[in-house]
């Protein structure tokens, strides 16, 4: 009876104590959104990123420029820790400006038809590239045709996004391999030179580029997304006649460049060694301004640590921003980041990633190693309740790429996730600009990625 009585007078104080420890949560991460709301100073950022610098290829000026840049933003921050992370990465430069034409077609004659060259493309010759073209849907086809009905031509990779997917990452993830390696899968069987549907939903006139990776063990021929307009206009020709296209690519690859990935941090007051990161990509293609893609996700990043800062909130674990380099092409700046945490023997406890645009929060996507994500993962599902006002749910799923790497560790690795349905629409374009940002937007992403953290940082994940 004593032992109940214990019991009846105690449990009434936990559920107290766990509902003002709720309320003191969801205050604060008030606080958090009202600050990314209307004190936040990313949207003035990435105006600096976009019209002040510009396309950041890396291994270009203005990739250089902006890792200067953001340096400089972090040193104002009042942080514990900023320092440049040097990484050796690729320099492709696209040049002249690329030429697709349709050769005297018994049905319209010759038509200019609007194209960019792949990022890490070879050029063709001086004199450009003259062949009939050979459509396909996948890199099988190309096997099926084998050389017989390859060699000397150029290979048309025409299949679409499928639209069916409300997911748009989902129907990019079912049709990029065309264009990442349609390029070597035509030259195993003589082809001279491939075209690429460009990698969208919408029917558009706008081409759309993005890194193509050779096999060492095949010859590099030239590469050309066309915009989705005119890979229907080249499917309906070829259905009725033989057609001829001329390709011409400027593109070349030099030598590598020394870059950086730019780090700042927060030291952690309990458990230092314990390190959440927040990151995105300072690289861009060299079209556009890398608005989207990802110059959100780098003034997001940011933002994390700005809010925090301001709010006067001291983390127990270290809160650490990375704006990785050469994600678009190479990877390089997230290899060299993983590598050298793991020579370190640093621990990872959580990692969020924006690389999905600007636009409206709707959640984030989690995954881990196999023998620890089912445990971490459901202790950051207890915090739904206080990210739900928000309209932020979590799921298993991808994080992002320049993370990827901190897998091994053992810690929990998010993707920030946005409405999706218009992102490929500015996805590795000259469309991707900042006009295309919507401020409240990329605020409430801020906001949401300041909150989860906030929440990890509170509570761990063990």
């Amino acid at each position: 009876m004593h032992f109940t009585l214990c019991l009846f007078l105690i449990l009434p104080l936990l559920a107290d104590a766990q509902s003002n420890q709720k309320d003191e949560d969801a205050f604060y991460i008030r606080s958090i959104f009202d600050h990314a709301l209307t004190s936040s100073n990313a949207y003035d950022w990435l105006y600096d990123l976009c019209k002040g610098i510009g396309a950041r290829l890396s291994g270009s000026p203005q990739a250089a420029a902006a890792v200067n840049y953001t340096r400089q933003i972090m040193d104002t921050l009042q942080l514990d820790s900023v320092w440049l992370q040097p990484c050796e990465v690729p320099h492709w430069e696209r040049g002249k400006q690329e030429i697709v034409r349709v050769v005297n077609s018994s049905q319209i004659g010759s038509l200019p038809l609007k194209g960019v060259a792949l990022g890490n493309s070879i050029g063709t010759p001086a004199g450009g590239i003259t062949a009939e073209v050979v459509e396909v849907k996948t890199l099988d086809e190309v096997d099926a045709l084998g050389e017989a009905g390859v060699a000397g031509k150029i290979v048309f990779f025409n299949r679409p996004l499928d639209p069916t997917h409300i997911n748009t990452f989902r129907a990019y993830g079912g049709a990029v391999d065309q264009r990442g390696s349609g390029a070597s899968r035509a030259a195993r069987y003589g082809a001279v030179g491939v075209l690429v549907r460009s990698m969208t939903t919408s029917l558009d006139d706008v081409p759309h580029t993005g890194s193509l990776r050779y096999d060492p063990d095949y010859p590099a021929i030239p590469a050309i997304a066309i915009t989705t307009k005119d890979a229907n206009l080249l499917s309906q020709l070829l259905e009725n006649e033989s057609v001829r296209v001329y390709m011409y690519s400027d593109s070349r690859m030099l030598s590598n460049k020394i870059s950086y990935n730019v780090i700042g941090e927060i030291k952690g007051s309990e458990f230092p060694d314990e390190i959440i990161v927040v990151g995105g990509h300072l690289d861009s293609w060299d079209l556009g301004e890398g608005a989207h893609d990802d110059g959100t996700g780098c003034v997001q990043s940011m933002a994390v640590l700005q809010t925090l800062r301001q709010l006067g909130y001291q983390p127990k674990r270290t809160i650490r921003c990375v704006l990785f380099m050469n994600e678009e092409n190479g990877l390089v700046g997230g290899r060299t980041y993983w590598q050298a945490s793991d020579d370190k023997n640093e621990y990872h406890m959580a990692a969020i990633e924006s690389d999905r645009g600007g636009f409206t929060p709707r959640g984030f996507t989690a995954e881990g190693r196999d023998d620890v994500f089912k445990k971490k993962f459901k202790k950051a599902t207890r915090w739904l309740p206080l990210l739900e006002p928000y309209g932020l749910t979590l799921s298993p799923g991808g994080s992002g790429a320049d993370i990827s790497g901190l897998k091994s560790q053992g810690g929990l690795l998010f993707g920030l996730y946005p409405d999706s349905q218009r992102y490929f629409d500015y996805h590795h374009t000259d469309a991707d600009r900042f006009e295309t940002v919507n401020k409240r937007e990329m605020e409430l992403g801020a906001g949401a990625m300041t909150a989860l953290v906030y929440l990890l940082d509170k509570y761990g994940l063990d």
